[in-house]
């Protein structure tokens, strides 16, 4: 049974960063009984959500500056589209790296990426056509990696 005490629950709800510091040496002292445990679940559970968000925005980004940089014909933009590929590239191999159990969630929210990612393209470019589809490879490496625009 957790006997947290009333002054651990105030002190996650008015001071984050002292609540975070009192768990820790709560943990370290393995002071189990004094732990916020329903915060602390919930904290860990939405660092999880956190990561998730995160690559599906980092993929969204990706996603749209692949189409532009293959769909939109103007070579002053390309430059900047690519690095923006670039980045978003790195970025997303880091969170495979540092969490490997996202890259099958990579394939779960690639249609919603690309979805958010075409409707951004399109009401910014809209005389440029977009394929409904992603016309090429979903696979992590592929994505990772290909110039899609110099097929």
């Amino acid at each position: 049974m957790n006997k947290m005490s009333p002054t651990t629950d105030k002190l996650y709800e008015h001071d984050f960063v002292a609540w975070c510091e009192d768990t820790v040496a709560k943990l370290k002292s393995r002071e189990l009984d004094s732990l916020d445990f329903d915060n602390l679940i919930e904290e860990i559970a939405s660092l999880g959500r956190s990561e998730r968000r995160e690559l599906k925005n980092r993929l969204t980004v990706l996603l749209s500056h692949i189409l532009k940089r293959r769909y939109v014909n103007s070579p002053e933009n390309f430059r900047g589209w690519e690095l923006t590929i670039i980045e978003q590239r790195r970025q997303i191999k880091n969170l495979l790296q540092d969490s490997p159990s996202l890259k099958p969630y990579l394939g779960q929210i690639f249609a919603g990426a690309y979805d958010d990612a075409l409707e951004e393209v399109r009401f910014e470019y809209q005389r440029t056509e977009f394929p409904n589809t992603w016309q090429f490879d979903i696979e992590a490496d592929a994505l990772l990696a290909k110039t899609y625009w110099e097929e």
